[in-house]
């Protein structure tokens, strides 16, 4: 579900975006420098009022020592352990204190003026409680941050092409789901819905809130000008390797599994016949790291459990 939604003032029944206090909440495990890359785009936000919280999750690459003491407006939670952005997430928005909890990637850097006009996306349509920033690669080129719920849509329409009017959009409009990379979440709907599913160790858990403040009656807004630029997935890519993609259908799995489950078949199905084509195509361009990758995702889409 995707259509254009025009600004409306605010009266007593949307809810107050709370604009004049916003919590930044990033999660980080060893991002190495792009971590202090992002809390330097956080810097004119801070200063301007809203709380910035770092919550680490046991790092061990020096990236936290790096912003520790040196970042006068941090505030710093350690957790102890590398608990999965979910629940680290949870453990930042906790303490958080603004009536708009945004959560920040380590490996994005948010452009001026971006946090408090995502904050501000959430009453572009009533009763609006998610909202999800414009993404753009370090080269400055479109990268997607909002996606269709159901195999149909999402394997089938969130691609290249199904996904080029969205890069025309830029106005606020709605959407089923958004990515976790640069997302507002008025911080009463998320103390409300328990924050995110903390079954979700990374990936899926952004498309599992959206889709419990849906049942809600809450919608979730795109807003393609508050914008981040989404650098290399660090963290990820130490975890998971080559096999970071395969991480994402599995955390999809998850989704279905839980909201979905009559869909789970056919999502294995459509996952499976696409990503197979996909590393075929890869295999006879040699690109035989691309054709690994995506054979990881087909043997996810049969094999993982849901």
């Amino acid at each position: 579900m995707i259509r254009d939604v025009e600004a409306v003032p605010h009266d007593e029944t949307s809810m107050d975006t709370g604009v004049s206090r916003i919590s930044v909440v990033v999660v980080n495990w060893n991002a190495g420098e792009s971590l202090a890359t992002c809390l330097r785009s956080l810097a004119a936000d801070a200063l301007g009022g809203s709380e910035v919280i770092v919550v680490d999750n046991a790092s061990s690459d020096g990236s936290m020592a790096a912003v520790r003491g040196v970042v006068p407006w941090l505030r710093v939670v350690d957790a102890g352990a590398n608990l999965g952005f979910a629940a680290g997430a949870n453990l930042g928005a906790d303490g958080a204190s603004g009536g708009v909890i945004v959560f920040v990637n380590p490996d994005a850097r948010v452009l001026p003026g971006a946090v408090p006009a995502l904050a501000r996306g959430l009453d572009a349509l009533p009763g609006a409680g998610i909202a999800g920033g414009g993404l753009l690669d370090p080269r400055g080129r479109w990268q997607p941050g909002a996606a269709r719920f159901g195999p149909l849509g999402h394997l089938l329409l969130d691609t290249t092409l199904g996904r080029l009017p969205a890069r025309l959009r830029d106005r606020p409009y709605e959407v089923d789901w958004v990515y976790g990379t640069f997302m507002a979440v008025r911080r009463d709907l998320f103390r409300r819905l328990g924050g995110f599913d903390p079954a979700y160790f990374l990936y899926g858990e952004d498309m599992d809130l959206c889709q419990r403040a849906a049942q809600l009656g809450v919608r979730t807004v795109h807003v393609p000008g508050a914008r981040a630029v989404h650098g290399a997935n660090v963290s990820a890519a130490q975890r998971f390797g080559i096999g970071r993609e395969a991480e994402v259908v599995k955390g999809e799995l998850r989704f279905y599994a839980r909201h979905r489950p009559r869909q789970v078949p056919l999502f294995r199905a459509l996952a499976a016949c696409k990503f197979g084509v996909k590393a075929g195509l890869a295999a006879v361009a040699g690109r035989r790291m691309v054709a690994a990758t995506y054979g990881r995702v087909v043997q996810a889409c049969l094999h993982a459990p849901a």
